[in-house]
């Protein structure tokens, strides 16, 4: 007896240090590993119908669905993060060797607000420097993502490697974690469409409507002469995000900035914009886009992608909010087990 208690405790630690250099060796790339699991499980549709087309060809249908995501995703994701930082650094470097441009036009009405009403003087209104700062983050972050041409490449290859299989695989990984959790099936399959459920809503829903409203912002920029129209997009799109403000907080400065240059037919083409193309997305796509899946509540969006941002870097925009889906998923799974047992004690 002593001896199988002595072997199982053995057993345990070694299963315990084995994954924990695992963990260590797979640590680099755990980022984009999540992100080509994510994405197997949102193109396993279109896997499906090339799988019926081709009679069964699983090779052949994987293939082809790896290169619908690369067109899809990788490629304009690549050329829409190149230009964000080729414009956040030419508008970095604008701000620390020009004086005006658009935060110089926002500062001057600053000085005239500060003039018409008693603020003190020491209050800090100094958005050139919260300017700076901003950008310089983004310049960090998105400058060490570019930063090593070999590890960004590797980081490609990586995912789609992981994809392929995540797409090929999918359902023997599937069965295999529901064979090895100590779970009833009928509980680890409960969990799994849980989990499916708040992962589909998290992308199609505030993810998706948050992409939608920035594209649309960076089009409005581009349309009626917002300089830098890439950048704020891509700050629209984090906006988006802000409980009961929203897109708002971009688009009201850029609607000033074109009224203070003088462009009167720009700054009200933007509002109008703003009002129509951006602001009514939420009320018609919102239901299309989300459905009856698992919705976030939009402060628990808004701090998962801030929160993200700050902890995984430019990928946790996305990988943000769907930690905090997946943990309020596991929450209500856990409390509806409970629940069971209780019913049956």
């Amino acid at each position: 007896m002593n001896n199988k208690k002595s072997s199982q405790y053995f057993l345990f630690l070694a299963l315990t240090a084995s994954i924990v250099v695992v963990y260590f060796i797979a640590k680099p790339f755990l980022g984009v590993l999540i992100l080509a699991a994510v994405f197997a499980f949102l193109f396993q549709p279109i896997y499906k119908k090339f799988l019926s087309f081709f009679e069964g060809r699983e090779s052949l249908s994987t293939f082809l669905t790896t290169l619908v995501a690369i067109i899809l995703v990788l490629l304009p994701v690549s050329l829409l993060a190149t230009q964000i930082f080729k414009e956040s650094n030419q508008l970095y470097q604008t701000l620390i060797t020009e004086e005006g441009g658009f935060v110089g036009s926002i500062e001057n009405t600053v000085n005239n607000i500060r003039t018409a009403l008693p603020i003190p003087a020491d209050f800090p209104l100094d958005l050139g420097q919260y300017a700076e700062r901003g950008l310089e983050t983004l310049i960090q972050n998105l400058g060490t993502f570019f930063s090593s041409f070999a590890k960004l490449v590797l980081n490609v290859f990586v995912f789609l490697t992981a994809f392929y299989f995540f797409i090929k695989d999918g359902n023997k990984l599937k069965e295999y974690l529901i064979a090895l959790s100590p779970l009833e099936d009928v509980d680890d399959t409960l969990i799994l469409t849980r989990l499916k459920t708040a992962v589909s809503a998290t992308v199609k829903g505030n993810l998706a409507i948050g992409l939608i409203q920035g594209v649309l912002s960076g089009a409005g920029f581009a349309i009626f002469g917002v300089p830098n129209p890439f950048l704020w997009g891509a700050v629209a799109v984090v906006a988006a995000f802000i409980p009961a403000i929203g897109t708002a907080l971009v688009i009201t400065p850029a609607i000033i900035f074109l009224f203070l240059s003088g462009n009167t037919f720009g700054g009200v083409g933007l509002l109008i914009w703003g009002v129509t193309a951006v602001g009514l997305v939420d009320n018609f796509l919102g239901p299309r886009l989300v459905g009856r899946g698992m919705q976030l509540h939009p402060l628990a969006v808004f701090v998962s992608v801030l929160g993200g941002l700050a902890f995984f870097g430019p990928l946790g925009f996305l990988l943000g909010p769907l930690a905090m889906s997946v943990c309020l998923a596991l929450i209500d799974i856990y409390s509806s087990l409970k629940s069971q047992e209780k019913k049956v004690a």
